[in-house]
């Protein structure tokens, strides 16, 4: 599909180019033109006043014309933070290799590094599975902004053409994400919880289906599509979801869903240095300065242990408890939704389908019963303890270790026989 303007009907009046919000319509003397930045969002077809502007809505194939071959690897938005790598880039690096692997021998997987003087971070992507990495660097990039780094990894792409990209679903990531995916009229599936290669036939699967079976499709095809799983409706269903149409697909995938890589130290591979064209014209925002909250923070993507408490606490003072419990076994506090809604602790503690996605070694779940949207957020945890005084909560069926008790009782009692056992091990140590 795509814009025209008939020539006899145009009268310059300009009402087009003024009203569209991605600057595709310039003017040849008092002809309105419409240049490669359309999107067919048919917001100047409306605003018109002599039907001089139309959309082709001819037939076209499923591809809407995009040459798939030119399209190949499969890139992750390496995103760092005043120097250092998101645990979050590393584990779509793992997982963008598993599936380059999957969609022929010769696809690789990219890291992208945006910033100023990032390069130093190439080696760690690296080591941490990525065949090549693209480095884009400017003074300009040096403090993350929407509409520099929207620029510039759009202009990226547009020149290197991925077959894949992936962010992780940080406040960075779910921003840039969509914005890039916007400049590039694709789509974009938003926190992924499993990725997928389908080879098949989707050209011939969207023409003819309208409702997704995937036993339809013909394994004998050569076209390869990334089939993105979603929860969708409170976490009560999975939705599969494939990009036919357009290129690059694009995902973005929570921290602490994804397995990294096995590190191998003194990795290399290939590196491409991106000279971006940008200007401070093309940044709307001036970061004046960056304030922290004066919180505690919480890092609970990097936590090995986490300790959260829920509605069974009874009042906000069992986070006191829960505190002293993280504190004595070396985790971090986290909480159920619940009691964030309820006021008791800030929502950076926040476990679940609406928090943190997480996936520590041990996870202490406190006077949690279990609700869907909990559990999507901490299911994958290696070992799950659950205390809870209700024999048929629902968090006990994904628990490996389960407590019928009162956690006044039975927290106290875990923190002394950890006393005992510290104790016990210095003994041994003289």
């Amino acid at each position: 599909m795509a814009i025209h303007v008939i020539d006899d009907k145009c009268i310059g009046c300009k009402l087009c180019q003024k009203a569209c919000p991605f600057d595709a319509i310039d003017m040849d003397g008092k002809l309105a033109v419409i240049n490669e930045k359309c999107t067919v969002c048919k917001v100047c077809i409306a605003k018109c006043p002599v039907d001089a502007i139309f959309a082709d809505e001819k037939d076209e194939d499923a591809s809407g014309g995009i040459d798939f071959s030119a399209y190949k690897d499969v890139w992750v938005y390496a995103e760092q933070r005043k120097g250092k790598l998101m645990n979050v880039a590393l584990e779509l690096i793992g997982e963008g290799r598993r599936l380059a692997r999957e969609i022929s021998d010769d696809a690789k997987v990219w890291a992208v590094l945006i910033g100023d003087k990032v390069e130093q971070l190439s080696q760690e992507c690296f080591e941490y599975g990525a065949d090549g990495v693209y480095i884009v660097e400017d003074g300009l990039l040096g403090q993350y902004t929407t509409d520099g780094y929207t620029k510039v990894f759009t202009d990226t792409i547009n020149e290197y053409k991925p077959e894949i990209v992936l962010f992780g679903a940080t406040h960075i990531g779910r921003d840039l994400a969509p914005r890039v995916a916007a400049r590039l009229n694709t789509g974009l599936t938003a926190d992924c919880t499993r990725l997928d290669i389908k080879v098949s036939s989707y050209i011939d699967y969207a023409n003819n289906n309208t409702t997704l079976d995937t036993s339809d499709l013909d394994p004998a095809s050569d076209e390869r599509g990334l089939k993105q799983t979603r929860p969708a409706f409170g976490g009560n269903l999975m939705a599969t979801i494939v990009t036919p149409r357009t290129r690059p697909q694009m995902a973005t995938v929570r921290p602490g869903v994804m397995t990294k890589c096995e590190h191998a130290a003194g990795a290399t591979g290939e590196v491409i240095k991106v000279a971006p064209v940008i200007s401070a014209e093309d940044i709307r925002i001036e970061v004046l300065d960056v304030v922290k909250s004066a919180k505690e923070l919480v890092s609970l993507t990097d936590a090995e242990i986490i300790c959260s408490g829920g509605r069974g606490l009874g009042d906000p003072s069992g986070f006191e408890l829960i505190k002293q419990f993280a504190d004595k076994v070396g985790g971090v506090v986290g909480s159920s939704r619940a009691a964030v809604d309820a006021g008791w602790i800030d929502h950076s503690h926040q476990v679940g389908q609406t928090g943190t996605t997480v996936k520590p070694k041990i996870y202490f779940a406190c006077g949690i019963s279990g609700a869907i949207q909990h559990l999507a957020g901490m299911q994958t945890s290696d070992i799950i303890v659950a205390i809870n005084k209700d024999p048929d909560a629902p968090i006990f069926e994904v628990a490996d270790f389960g407590i019928v008790g009162d956690l006044y009782k039975v927290i106290p009692e875990i923190i002394a026989e950890w006393d005992k056992a510290d104790d016990m091990y210095d003994a041994t140590q003289h």
